[in-house]
């Protein structure tokens, strides 16, 4: 049986393991302490590792991990990550033995230019790319780059795990109410996810579902955030892509 498990690293880092009680796969550990110290604990071995892009808080422990597990590190083609044993491209897939795993690798640029998802067991590994009713700073991409990168995850099913790196959804949700506050389903998150960090439990993985009802986002192609990008751009009939622009430019210019 595999479980699948959020481990907080930094101050709101997930590294993502999967296990079956004996072996584990780990995605983005960039702290590889409390990873080893998870693994050591349950006497797991680490047969793989899986990063999404090249920022140090997602590859930081390629080195330590690769040296004391020996185990293969899969990673976008960029050689500003270390340890790399297998370069992979959007269109390529990840098998792995033990444990049992299967993974279609989606190219999703934007956050960075090098940015790949991994997509299986009703799961996307996403990294920054789509957070907790958000996404993730265009560092090196643009909004129609990083449009097309949500478009394709769009595109998965609605009962697709979302296995974001970073635990940012109650912050996301504050943004959110400030353009799409009258959205029943984001206040009906709203309580459900405050109770869930009062409790110190993750609010991930969430569903791809849940995203597309509340985050504003993913929500480009939406009526009411057509209208708000509307507004924002101060001009009629805005693109797909321009929506998503004044979205990430109005959280951008945020202060809350």
């Amino acid at each position: 049986m595999l479980t699948l498990i959020p481990l907080p690293a930094f101050e709101d880092n997930y590294i993502w393991i999967w296990h079956d009680d004996h072996h584990a796969v780990a995605v983005d550990p960039g702290d590889p302490v409390p990873l080893i110290a998870y693994l050591d604990a349950r006497h797991l071995a680490l047969t793989a590792i899986l990063i999404t892009h090249h920022h140090r808080d997602h590859t930081g422990g390629n080195v330590l991990l690769r040296q004391r597990y020996n185990c293969p590190v899969y990673a976008p083609d960029n050689p500003r990550i270390p340890a790399v044993t297998h370069v992979l491209h959007g269109g390529d897939s990840v098998d792995i033995a033990k444990p049992f795993l299967h993974f279609d690798v989606l190219a999703t640029p934007g956050h960075t230019l090098d940015h790949i998802s991994y997509v299986g067991h009703d799961s996307l590994f996403c990294g920054d790319t789509v957070f907790g009713c958000g996404c993730g700073k265009l560092f090196e991409g643009s909004p129609p780059i990083m449009a097309a990168s949500l478009d394709a995850i769009l595109a998965l099913p609605d009962t697709t795990r979302v296995c974001c790196a970073h635990e940012y959804t109650l912050s996301n949700i504050d943004f959110a109410k400030t353009i799409d506050g009258a959205n029943p389903a984001l206040l009906e998150r709203e309580r459900a996810d405050r109770a869930l960090r009062a409790r110190n439990v993750p609010t991930l993985p969430s569903t791809l579902q849940l995203e597309k009802r509340t985050n504003p986002f993913l929500r480009f192609h939406d009526p009411d955030m057509t209208a708000f990008a509307s507004r924002y751009l101060d001009r009629p009939h805005p693109t797909p892509a321009e929506v998503f622009g004044a979205i990430r430019a109005a959280k951008d210019a945020w202060d809350g």
